[in-house]
């Protein structure tokens, strides 16, 4: 195809960096230094190359555009989640990027509008919410906002009644963010310059921020600072955490000027998740077994001497989170890679299982969501051929309502079928696949198929409807995604053999589940694409070196592909933190594994299949330069013709697109590339 506007050249200023005896040459460090001019100059020459070299696509990208925005509801109102007195929902408007957010008592009457996002944006091209929370008393809310990508909040809090601004901006803070019972007292964390939540404080709505109490400072570089509230809104529960470690300290949501108590401290390798009820604390840890159990102890002394089995570990099932009630207790567990959900009386002790059809699907929990008094347990349910659906879950009747449904114009379930497949890995283990497919559109020589991944931080790849999804299906492609080892599909050993010393597996298991895809006849050899994201770019960058004729065509989202040198710098946002993932380059044997798939330094002069590399300037995450270092080794030893862009977010972060239409044309370019390389 033609491309009016040759590929960009970065300039090569080689240097040579020794590592454990071995000598690395890098040519493209400069292109960290956002100081310099060239740096802007060579990331704007890339978008103006993917601009002019993808410009063919330009009517596919509209179609395909077209259809997206034809599956959505323009107006389209979210679930109504009941929290106390009111039933809180959001609800979009035609032609806005952005949604507004009401509630509504539960005695009916008016909606009253808390939020409009819209309005929120102002004139910032880029737009996300990061905490939402509601005071106990009603009518105050607290809530923060991030304009530039780079996930550091502004907070704010405003009456509800009146909409007047009461406090804000309080800058640099993080996730978490939580009311104190008198409704008046507000805890938020901050940042420091690594980007790591290592802060906590306390603020009385009326005082200066600046006159903050700092309640706690973590300075263990491994620990980052998280706050959350126990179901029945008792216990405020700060949580230091690692990769691997968690230690939990408590507060009285009712007495803010306390100071938070130890309650259990940080033990290498242990990890806690904690609820209260009556006086006890319950606990999900994995103290006593890798796939966590749950345990009960007295809050006065909640000592490991004083823990009481309520759900013994199990060698087999993953118990993956839980909501603590009045009456019952709802554990969210995965056994041989399905989810299920078993439900305890905590008054007899008798329990049963909530039932799921489907071959694969995928259960989501949202712990803040749910009423303690309440005897029933709300949960989102869909699959690669169900729409979202809200369930309430009685769980003393146990009988299931559909409280909410997504809506998708046009969509008939019956056209499409899902499977849940094998492959084998090169040391015999078996690795799921789910896939979907169109049933008449499947072909007996294989069909164009299009192979997602991530497989890091015990994170599940989960299995649940995309509206936008159909556009591939009914083209007839088949959409897959292969649950590889370093994610928790199959519980917390299936994450310990991806990660670290045995973090190759991940790469060889994927490249595995697109052989045995081309083996088993769903697709063919030429028509394999394939797309990953962040961690899973790092995923795209390696099988992509290291297979780069399976595949047809890689999205590489915002990978993360310079590991080495990247890892290697303790001031990068995240690093240090990250080293109980990826290693420590400094340690010679967690190098030696990382040197064998690190994707910068196997970018070697071959043929590579058509590459979308996307990157975000703002993002803290992934830093910019690591696709763009990729992208200019790939440029320079590539052996073939095929495409190769690079998209750089000039105001966006980690996510991506903000805006619901933005990112509807986000997700129509990446799908009209990957059509137009299947053929």
């Amino acid at each position: 195809m033609p491309t009016p506007l040759a590929p960009p050249s970065a300039a090569l200023r080689p240097y040579a960096t020794t590592r454990h005896g071995e000598t690395l040459i890098g040519e493209y460090a400069w292109l960290r230094d956002l100081s310099d001019p060239a740096v802007y100059a060579y990331l704007e020459a890339e978008n103006e190359y993917t601009t002019a070299a993808t410009a063919y696509l330009a009517d596919l990208r509209s179609i395909l555009a077209a259809e997206l925005t034809a599956r959505i509801s323009e107006t389209h109102e979210s679930a109504h989640e009941p929290s106390g007195e009111y039933r809180y929902y959001t609800r979009h408007q035609v032609g806005r990027q952005y949604p507004c957010r009401y509630r509504r008592h539960v005695t009916g009457g008016d909606e009253e509008l808390l939020l409009d996002e819209q309005e929120l944006t102002g004139t910032n091209p880029f737009f996300s919410l990061g905490m939402l929370r509601v005071s106990p008393d009603g009518r105050l809310l607290a809530y923060s906002v991030d304009t530039s990508g780079a996930e550091t909040f502004d907070l704010f809090v405003r009456d509800i009644a009146t909409g007047t601004l009461l406090e804000g901006p309080i800058a640099n803070t993080y996730y978490s963010l939580e009311w104190a019972a008198d409704s008046r007292t507000l805890f938020y964390s901050t940042l420091d310059a690594a980007k790591r939540p290592e802060r906590l404080w306390r603020h009385r709505i009326g005082a200066d921020p600046a006159t903050d109490t700092l309640i706690y400072h973590e300075a263990d570089a491994m620990f980052n600072v998280q706050l959350r509230k126990t179901n029945d809104a008792t216990l405020l529960v700060l949580l230091l955490e690692s990769n691997t470690t968690t230690e939990v300290r408590l507060l009285h949501a009712d007495q803010p000027e306390d100071a938070f108590t130890l309650a259990l401290p940080r033990r290498a390798g242990i990890e806690y998740r904690v609820e209260h009820r009556n006086g006890m604390l319950y606990l999900l840890t994995n103290d006593g077994g890798r796939n966590f159990r749950v345990v009960r102890t007295p809050l006065a002394d909640p000592a490991p001497t004083n823990w009481e089995s309520v759900v013994p570990h199990d060698d087999e099932c993953m118990r993956e989170a839980f909501v603590l009630f009045t009456a019952h207790l709802a554990l969210f567990e995965r056994r041989a890679g399905r989810q299920q959900i078993t439900i305890i009386d905590l008054h007899d002790n008798t329990s049963h299982q909530v039932a799921f059809d489907e071959p694969t699907y995928s259960i989501g929990i949202d712990e803040q969501l749910q009423e303690y008094a309440a005897s029933s347990v709300r949960f989102s349910y869909s699959s690669f051929t169900t729409p979202e659906t809200v369930i309430a879950y009685d769980m003393q009747q146990q009988r299931r309502v559909i409280d909410w449904q997504q809506q998708v114009p046009g969509y008939d379930a019956a056209h499409y079928r899902s499977e849940w497949i094998h492959a084998t890995a090169a040391d015999g283990t078996q690795e799921p696949i789910s896939l979907v497919y169109r049933i008449d559109l499947r072909q007996p020589g294989g069909n164009p198929t299009f192979l997602r991944g991530y497989g890091a931080y015990g994170a599940i790849s989960t299995v649940g409807f995309e509206a936008e999804r159909l556009s591939l299906l009914d083209r007839g492609v088949v959409v897959a995604i292969a649950h590889i080892r370093g994610g928790g599909e199959l519980g917390r050993h299936w994450y310990e053999q991806g990660k670290l010393l045995q973090k190759r597996n991940t790469f060889t298991d994927f490249i595995a589940c697109a052989e045995h895809l081309i083996a088993a006849g769903y697709t063919r050899p030429g028509h394999l694409a394939i797309k990953g994201r962040s961690a899973g770019g790092m995923l795209m960058g390696a099988v992509t070196t290291m297979r780069p004729d399976l595949f047809c065509a890689v999205i590489a989202g915002v990978p993360a592909v310079d590991l080495i040198n990247t890892m290697s710098d303790p001031s990068i946002p995240l690093v240090v933190s990250e080293y109980e993932e990826w290693g420590n380059p400094a340690i010679a044997e967690q190098y030696l594994v990382m040197r064998t798939y690190s994707p910068y330094e196997h970018t070697i002069p071959q043929a590579y299949p058509a590459l979308l590399v996307t990157a975000a300037i703002h993002d803290p995450r992934v830093v910019f330069w690591e696709p763009a270092k990729w992208v200019a080794r790939l440029r320079a030893v590539k052996t073939n013709a095929q495409l190769l862009v690079l998209k750089t977010d000039m105001i966006g972060g980690h996510a991506g697109a903000s805006g619901r239409y933005d990112r509807i044309d986000e997700v129509a370019f990446e799908y009209a590339f990957i059509l137009d390389a299947m053929g």
